[in-house]
């Protein structure tokens, strides 16, 4: 099993030269993530006037006892862009948790000796989040860290590991980016991934929901407090803005952008697509407590005389719809809601079977101007999962699900 050694134990550690005099003590290490994103690449020395920095490939040994080189032409230190230093930018900063899906902060760090070509070298393993790491901080320079590697044992771990932090990378500002795109952090549930962007601070927010995928994006945006959407999407450059939004439920992005102040909800809507430029512009037309700000513009309509096959053939054509879906609605030459066909009737039918033989008896509707509060006793009272939209002369203008239900109490 490799050796290990923590941040809080490098920090102070004597460097020696080839004669074995110390040359001075370690104030910093660093990484550069574009060559290796877990081996420290460079040692920061204390010992003057100014810093002195140790190449990785100078270093013979490492130990609780000090760092011994195998070269000791050590150069000044010059800061450098692409150096993500650990003391300055990595420990005290906020992380993702991506399994425990919340943000911790880091206390200390976990290294590998790791032995290459007779030399030693550290490489980051995890990066510690627990009341070890808080111990070791406390003792650090008053016990030896041996002393503190006994008392901190019967304490359980609390640590990252690194791979689950992706590669991180300083900026100008000495503030930690996360690489946000990997699979792991996309693979949570968006409201486990809202759960952290309500707890980073604004730069952080932004830089996650810029940089993730943008359907990913628009579901976590969804789960977040509306006030904060309101700040997330203000941060943002409007076509950034408008690519989440473009992914958002229509009623949503209508719900989103009306918090909005006017000059940034202007600025958004210009830069959505066409099709959901109207969309949303139409939505936000609404009275604010009607049953049209509740709706989706998102639904598949089939001709009253149709076929179950060809119903079937037309839902093929929408399998983005399909999750969401309960009740395939039907509509007559002037495309006036006609009927409604259950979806798992439908899919159990003969080919050949006329659709207005598998309608519902009885199907519910509200005009587009009802009050929400009757949309959500209609819900309760009848135990609905959808609810057709119609305007004034009874045409399909959008559907109400069960979750624009829960959204809606959810907000009041």
């Amino acid at each position: 099993m490799a050796e290990i050694l923590y941040l809080t134990e490098l920090l102070g550690l004597p460097v020696y030269d080839l004669k074995g005099r110390v040359l001075g003590r370690v104030k910093d290490a660093a990484l550069v993530p574009l060559i290796d994103p877990a081996r420290v690449d460079r040692y920061l020395l204390g010992g003057g006037l100014a810093w002195l920095t140790v190449r990785h490939d100078q270093v013979e040994s490492i130990g609780l006892d000090g760092i011994r080189l195998r070269d000791e032409k050590l150069t000044p230190y010059h800061n450098d862009e692409y150096m993500l230093r650990l003391v300055r930018d990595l420990l005290d900063q906020q992380i993702i948790d991506a399994q425990g899906r919340k943000v911790v902060r880091v206390t200390d760090v976990t290294f590998e000796i790791a032995e290459t070509n007779a030399h030693h070298s550290l490489r980051i393993t995890e990066v510690d989040v627990g009341l070890r790491s808080v111990i070791r901080r406390l003792a650090q320079g008053v016990l030896p860290p041996r002393i503190v590697r006994r008392v901190q044992r019967p304490i359980s771990v609390q640590s990252i590991s690194w791979a689950y932090c992706n590669v991180v990378e300083a900026d100008p500002q000495r503030r930690l980016r996360l690489n946000i795109t990997n699979d792991l952090l996309e693979r949570m549930h968006p409201a486990d991934i809202a759960d952290i962007v309500e707890e980073l601070g604004p730069e952080d927010r932004e830089a996650i929901l810029s940089t993730m995928d943008k359907e990913v994006a628009a579901e976590t945006l969804s789960e977040v407090d509306p006030e904060l959407q309101a700040q997330i999407l203000e941060s943002m450059e409007p076509q950034t803005a408008a690519d989440i939004i473009e992914e958002m439920d229509p009623s949503e992005a209508a719900d989103v952008i009306e918090e909005l102040e006017d000059k940034v909800a202007a600025e958004i809507i210009e830069e959505l697509e066409p099709e959901t430029k109207s969309e949303v512009s139409e939505l936000l037309e609404f009275e604010d407590d009607s049953a049209g700000r509740l709706m989706t513009t998102e639904y598949v309509t089939v001709p009253a005389k149709a076929t179950a096959g060809e119903a079937l053939r037309i839902l093929r054509g929408h399998p983005e719809l399909l999750e969401q879906m309960t009740l395939v609605y039907l509509q007559d030459e002037k495309e006036r809601l006609a009927g409604a066909v259950p979806l798992a009737r439908l899919v159990l039918a003969e080919p050949d079977r006329p659709l207005t033989k598998l309608a519902v008896d009885e199907l519910h509707q509200v005009e587009v101007a009802e009050a929400q509060s009757k949309v959500i006793e209609m819900f309760d009272k009848y135990n609905l999962l959808s609810l057709p939209v119609t305007d004034e002369t009874g045409q399909l203008v959008g559907v109400i699900t069960a979750d624009d239900i829960i959204t809606a109490l959810r907000e009041k």
